[in-house]
């Protein structure tokens, strides 16, 4: 279980640190109800990384991912592929980050995120996980690299919760920090919220190289080995 849990902990890093999701949950505090609108997103956004991570699962456990405890040559060609393809989208990110004094644009939902109700704050949580195709990237490599182990179920589950966990960190951090400090935690969470929107292509740029590398190193070693 150890090599499983350090297989997928650079990726659970990766997704922890990815800045939109982050952005997010700071503008759902500073709004009205915040508290109760942030744990619901930081509910729903676990929740949409746990249910990819188990459709990966089930669906590798019913095609053999792994015969007699070693990882199957799809599983790795998988890994490569998805390696790739975020290698691609580490390109395009680079591409499209702010030049000199531009100051990056924010998505419709985001101005209006100061509106949302409690359940609007859940879903938009849940859509950030479990239905953006970046994070699924992610979360599907990283219960491929579970799979591939050959772990019972129960272990695989453990693996999987401590994933969401360490992958929910980044969302998770500004709630605590919300409900600890009170009012005297919305300056820095809008400091880090504005300094992760400057940066966030050159951040999902270096952390889609990262984890991309990573993916394909990965397939390579089980393909040759």
């Amino acid at each position: 279980m150890g090599e499983a849990l350090g297989s997928v902990l650079p990726i659970a890093v990766a997704i922890a640190i990815f800045p939109v999701p982050v952005i997010a949950v700071v503008l759902v505090l500073g709004s009205e109800r915040g508290r109760a609108k942030g744990l619901a997103f930081v509910a729903a956004w676990a929740a949409g990384l746990a249910a990819v991570g188990a459709v990966v699962l089930l669906l590798a456990g019913e095609v053999g991912a792994s015969e007699s405890g070693e990882p199957s040559t799809w599983v790795d060609c998988v890994l490569a592929a998805l390696g790739v393809a975020l290698l691609y989208l580490a390109a395009k990110q680079w591409r499209g980050r702010p030049r000199g004094d531009d100051e990056p644009e924010r998505p419709g939902w985001m101005l209006a995120i100061d509106r949302f109700t409690v359940a609007k704050a859940a879903a938009t949580g849940f859509a950030l996980s479990g239905l953006n195709p970046k994070n699924i990237l992610l979360a599907a490599a990283a219960a491929a690299e579970i799979a591939e182990l050959g772990l019972p179920a129960d272990r695989q589950a453990v693996v999987l919760a401590a994933f969401v966990l360490i992958a929910s960190a980044g969302v998770l951090a500004p709630l605590v920090l919300a409900f600890v400090l009170g009012e005297r935690s919305r300056d820095p969470l809008e400091a880090l919220g504005a300094w992760m929107a400057r940066h966030n292509a050159a951040i999902m740029a270096a952390l889609f190289v990262l984890i991309g590398a990573k993916l394909v190193g990965d397939a390579l070693s089980g393909l040759t080995g």
